[in-house]
């Protein structure tokens, strides 16, 4: 994802999904919604090989909740953004 994906202001949904291996519910998935504060690719404390800075990067899109709590949400692979109107 390129740095500009997400500008602030926007309204998003995020849904995440996180693979099960139990009997149940093939996945767990979780919703969130709420206007973009910030978009961006940090890395981590985590050391990663071969990696730039040798640290593990991810995305990271900020948000705030209609009840103006402040979301920091990790996007990977599993991870569907929605741009609300």
């Amino acid at each position: 994802m390129a740095a500009d994906s997400y500008k602030a202001g926007q309204r998003v949904r995020v849904t995440q999904q996180v693979p099960h291996l139990g009997n149940a519910d093939p996945t767990l998935a979780t919703s969130i919604e709420g206007t973009v504060v910030a978009f961006s690719q940090e890395k981590t404390g985590s050391w990663y090989a071969h990696s730039m800075d040798h640290k593990l990067w991810l995305d990271r899109l900020r948000l705030r909740k209609d009840d103006g709590e402040l979301v920091c949400v990790n996007l990977d692979q599993y991870s569907s953004v929605e741009v609300l109107a």
